[in-house]
């Protein structure tokens, strides 16, 4: 992305809550869960700015007391052919929760689902957060830090050989 495109983005997004910040030479917009739907709002649909797609959401575990979970969204501009990041720090530690995307991307929906399945991320307003790979009754997150490597015995039912 040129810096002529990325003061443009910075200019757009001014009045929010926003920091910036650079992936290996992706930039990314900081911000946390309150913000998240007014600037993915703006990076979608105004014409100067135009990120069509979202590419990807994953979530991140940072093992820390305070603001543990981040959420980080993968946007693609195809008429500008570039991207950004949009990295969304949760507040709540314990029952770590943001608002779905999927108003704003119908692609967010398998997305936030697996998020939700493998750290225990909720997308409030999701029209259907059920586990994607763990059974419903599983109570546990296996892509959180805390998670055992080598898993919890007897927690899952396998069959054997």
């Amino acid at each position: 992305m040129n810096q002529e495109r990325l003061e443009l983005i910075k200019s757009k997004l001014a009045s929010l809550y926003v920091e910036f910040s650079d992936v290996n030479g992706t930039p990314a917009v900081v911000t946390d869960e309150k913000s998240v739907l007014e600037i993915c709002g703006i990076l979608k649909t105004d014409a100067d700015i135009s990120f069509e797609m979202l590419l990807d959401v994953l979530g991140v575990d940072n093992f820390k007391k305070e603001k543990r979970f981040e959420v980080v969204c993968s946007l693609y501009s195809i008429k500008f052919r570039d991207r950004i990041f949009v990295k969304i720090t949760l507040n709540d530690s314990k029952n770590p929760e943001m608002p779905s995307l999927t108003a704003l991307w119908k692609s967010a929906d398998w997305y936030e689902r697996e998020t939700f399945d493998m750290f225990g991320i909720n997308f409030t307003g999701h029209p259907d957060m059920r586990r994607i790979y763990m059974p419903e009754e599983f109570e546990h997150y296996p892509l959180r830090k805390d998670f055992p490597l080598l898993g919890i015995p007897d927690s899952i039912y396998l069959p054997k050989k």
